[in-house]
This record gives C-alpha cells, sequence and structure tokens, in this order.
C-alpha cells in the first residue's frame, strides 16, 4: 500500500510518501518508526489516520488488509 505524509509529518519523514506491506495500522506506525528519521516518532502520536479515505484516530488500529493508500496527517491549525 502506499503511505503519504503530509505537512509537519512529511517534514519530519523527510519524503512524501513510502509504501508498506502491513498487515495492521499498529504494524504500520511501528515499521514507520523504525524506517524513518527520528524526527517522525516525535510527530507520529499526534498524527490522524485515513485508510483509504476513513478516519481514525492516532491511538487506533485496524486491518490492513486490502488497502491501497493510508494518509498520515498532523494536526492542523486554523478555522
Amino acid at each position: 500500500m502506499q503511505v503519504r505524509f503530509f505537512a509537519a509529518a512529511a517534514a519530519a519523514a523527510e519524503c512524501e510518501a513510502t509504501t508498506s506491506t502491513a498487515s495492521s495500522l499498529a504494524e504500520l506506525r511501528d515499521e514507520l518508526v523504525r524506517t524513518l528519521p527520528e524526527a517522525f516518532a516525535e510527530v507520529l502520536p499526534q498524527c490522524s489516520y485515513f485508510v483509504d479515505g476513513v478516519r481514525h484516530e492516532p491511538a487506533a488500529d485496524c486491518p490492513l488488509d486490502g488497502v491501497s493508500t493510508v494518509d498520515v496527517l498532523p494536526p492542523f491549525a486554523g478555522g
């Protein structure tokens, strides 16, 4: 699946996207912390996830079998 990063998450990851074969959102988070720059681990707990367009909270877990895209978004300011 494709994993896309936005705003501060992309800056901390030092890339806008990567790929993964993780089988769950929890496994994906662990993989990202292991493989991306250390600064990303500080941003990750604040991020929300959109799994094929469905929003999941930072601590949520869900299976990723058959998923094509996970978007990682930090909190946004504004109104």
